[in-house]
């Protein structure tokens, strides 16, 4: 029985961000399909952060009006929204509509918002029901949030999408054409093999012509849809369990708010609430935050906006800028690999935790300065460095990794140290996470769609000097 409960908990947690992580991974073709192009992880990132009004509302209500929203109802219209969607994304996906003078993805855009408002919302619903159960049964829960990365990133490996190759297109004086059987799936940096003219008055051009996935975006979110009704169903299952209130239900609110603290709660024996031994502890945590200086406080929501204005607006919104200039196996790679890092960064902070500020201040340094490395290949787009050679294909790979591996670990001790803290430290976090991932979001929007500061890049068509 405690091994199906295991389950039914990864189940549960492994359905709270499946669908959004699902979208990023799956970017790789939908750029290639949607008219947005290159342009939509910018779209992605505003969407999302207008998404936060979810967890905002339930967050407030419940801090102004304890016990207003009944959990397990609230939890229920969160899946079945999310099952709903996802079922919608499969037929409407690449859905269109003639929006201020162009065609626009408007569909998808209102289904992501949905998407993105379900799984922000779950941060600030999911973990309150697990009050329920057993506290060790957290540490499972918290495996399958990170599966919710995991297991879309592994089903976009196996998809095999947005792969391109470059077709011989011939053109005689007529102005006819013809597609020449031989394919090259790479050109040389420095080789400028736009056009070539015969003496018979055929003029010979290259053109990008994507290759098909192993399978359609219709079955991935197919896929996505049947992982939130198993969601749906573990939470149906484990709401029938008998109540073990172990832990305060307020208390693991505001332990979520982080979104991204894993690490059960050490102080977890205080006693049910209202008792003499939960006053007593949480006497001792607010006693915490009192010896606490306020510059090492402040210190710590500025790397907490600061770390999540990179990893939720700044860069996502230049991905394909900084990869697909590499090719599209390099950006399929970046897109897939780099969000599984984010669950392995969770599984390395529960079981190596430090708390040294300096040490965390080190971290941030070290994937902003992966992240400066990502914006700069954006920036020199179509021709980055080390372009057509296999070394630059890899750094770029191993920049998105290491970038979003160490400030996601910073994120996560980060939260584990306001946790520890007191309840009003860590709403003034979750502050710090929404207000850094909104001005992010709101930095790169205008850089890329209206001062189009970003160049796209053409395999096919490339005029980069050796």
């Amino acid at each position: 029985m405690a091994l199906l409960i295991h389950l039914l908990v990864c189940t549960f947690g492994m359905g709270s961000w499946v669908a959004i992580n699902g979208l990023w991974v799956e970017l790789p073709l939908l750029v290639a399909e949607l008219p947005e192009g290159w342009y939509l992880p910018s779209y992605l990132t505003v969407v999302i952060q207008l998404a936060n009004i979810g967890p905002l509302l339930v967050t407030l209500l419940h801090h102004f009006q304890p016990g207003c929203l009944p959990e397990v109802p609230i939890i229920f219209a969160v899946l079945g929204v999310g099952t709903i969607a996802c079922t919608l994304f499969a037929f409407l996906w690449n859905v269109t509509s003639w929006v201020l003078g162009g065609h626009h993805s408007i569909a998808f855009l209102a289904l992501t918002f949905f998407l993105a408002l379900v799984d922000c919302t779950s941060s600030v619903t999911f973990l309150p029901f697990m009050s329920r159960l057993s506290a060790y049964y957290l540490t499972t829960y918290f495996v399958g949030e990170g599966l919710s990365g995991l297991i879309p990133a592994l089903v976009a490996l196996a998809q095999g999408s947005g792969l391109t190759t470059c077709v011989s297109i011939n053109k005689t004086s007529d102005n006819t054409s013809s597609s020449d059987t031989t394919m090259k799936t790479y050109i040389p940096q420095g080789v400028n093999s736009t056009l070539e003219f015969d003496f018979t008055g055929t003029e010979s051009s290259m053109e990008s012509h994507y290759l098909p996935p192993n399978f359609s975006p219709f079955i991935f979110f197919l896929l996505l849809s049947f992982m939130m009704v198993c969601c749906l169903v573990a939470f149906f299952l484990l709401q029938r369990q008998p109540r073990n209130w172990e832990t305060s239900i307020e208390d693991l609110l505001t332990s979520q708010v982080t979104l991204h603290s894993i690490r059960p709660r050490e102080d977890n024996d205080l006693g049910p609430p209202g008792s003499a031994d939960s006053i007593k502890g949480q006497e001792h945590l607010e006693e915490k935050v009192a010896t606490h200086h306020p510059a090492q406080l402040t210190f710590i929501y500025i790397l907490v906006a600061f770390v999540n204005a990179l990893t939720n607006g700044v860069l996502p919104s230049v991905q394909t800028y900084s990869c697909l200039s590499y090719g599209p196996i390099a950006y399929h790679l970046s897109a897939t690999l780099s969000s599984m890092a984010n669950p392995l960064a969770c599984f390395l902070a529960m079981f190596l935790p430090k708390r040294s500020l300096p040490f965390l201040g080190g971290i941030t340094v070290l994937g902003t300065s992966f992240g400066a490395y990502n914006m700069a290949m954006a920036v020199m787009s179509p021709c980055p460095l080390m372009q057509g050679y296999w070394i630059g294909e890899v750094l770029i790979v191993i920049s998105w990794i290491l970038f979003n591996g160490c400030l996601s670990y910073v994120k996560v001790m980060l939260g584990v140290i306001l946790r520890d803290l007191s309840r009003s430290a860590l709403l003034w976090c979750g502050a710090a996470v929404q207000l850094g991932s909104l001005l992010g979001a709101l930095l790169m929007f205008p850089l890329v769609n209206v001062f189009r500061l970003f160049s796209s890049a053409d395999l096919c068509n490339l005029h980069c000097l050796a």
